[in-house]
């Protein structure tokens, strides 16, 4: 079967659809002018989010759209796009990230975090704002406040159509494609002491360019298993995280029937579904201006991003 992924590029000021075979990227408004596949209209205005919005009576339309590229590009009859992955920004800016807390147990052990048996607990979420989300290339900007920024590469699902109270057997017929996420933390400012609620995970998570997302979504048919990826992050090269999203606590599947019974689940929805060991808190390592976090999942892809710090305006 042919890969192929969903991406949005930079394009003359704007932002662009596109897909990208052997990490090369195509303009969606080539591939419709080389009449490739069937484009509707909407996919070209509308982007990423358009074809998510219908993706369960258009995901046939998406199959032969991304075979037919790769038989273009094959025949070097479709150009790619001259800034190739350089252009590429994250590939959607969700309305709504649900984030899974603790859920690897060497991670939680890591963190000191006592986690009662699974039968006896259920899965801990919480949510990341649209605020956060940048691009696969990047900067994460660190606030002048905060003295330990964290990295948490984490397979991020992307949900295809509206869920609500979805068996586990289910679940993944709502799920689209899946992604790279880094939930950037501030761990200085995850837990307080001025009220009763130990944890703030708003202002411990929701800064500014704490999701770096991409590089682009792979379509779900396209990853056989997702409890059957490797998970990576680098920082300036050296390996600090290194797992397999086997040893999820509560797979994709669970978590996405469990966030079904509180919400609907809507096309475009994002799910971060934990990180595993090797945290900089674990590690009593932070993150600096000047550090490159690169974080990968094989099949999917990398996503790299610098460390800078916010420069507040006066």
């Amino acid at each position: 079967m042919t890969w192929f992924a969903l991406a949005s590029y930079k394009r003359a000021g704007a932002i662009a659809p596109a897909i990208v075979i052997d990490e090369e990227v195509y303009d969606l408004a080539s591939v419709a002018s080389a009449d490739a596949a069937p484009v509707p209209a909407d996919w070209l205005t509308g982007g990423v989010a358009a074809m998510l919005a219908n993706w369960t009576t258009e995901r046939e339309t998406i199959k032969r759209l991304g075979e037919s590229v790769a038989e273009l590009a094959a025949r070097k009859k479709l150009a790619p796009v001259a800034d190739g992955v350089g252009a590429l920004d994250a590939p959607l800016r969700p309305e709504r990230i649900f984030c899974a807390a603790s859920n690897y147990i060497e991670h939680a052990n890591e963190m000191g975090t006592a986690l009662a048996a699974k039968e006896n607990s259920k899965p801990y979420m919480f949510v990341k704002l649209k605020n956060s989300v940048i691009g696969p290339w990047d900067t994460v900007r660190k606030p002048p406040e905060i003295e330990r920024l964290d990295w948490e590469v984490e397979l991020a699902v992307i949900i295809s159509r509206r869920a609500r109270r979805v068996s586990v057997a289910d679940a993944l017929d709502h799920v689209a494609g899946y992604t790279v996420i880094n939930d950037v933390s501030a761990r200085d400012l995850t837990r307080r002491h001025d009220y009763p609620f130990t944890f703030d995970w708003f202002q411990g998570k929701c800064h500014d360019t704490f999701a770096p997302l991409g590089p682009w979504i792979v379509p779900s048919w396209l990853i056989e298993d997702p409890q059957k990826l490797r998970l990576r992050l680098t920082v300036n090269g050296e390996v600090m995280q290194n797992d397999s999203t086997g040893n999820m606590i509560w797979n994709v599947r669970e978590q996405i029937a469990y966030l079904s019974t509180i919400v609907t689940l809507e096309p475009g929805d994002v799910i971060a579904t934990g990180t595993p060991t090797g945290v900089g808190m674990g590690r009593g390592v932070f993150l600096n201006p000047g550090d490159v976090m690169e974080a990968s999942i094989d099949g999917i892809g990398s996503i790299r991003n610098p460390v800078e710090e916010e420069q507040i305006k006066k």
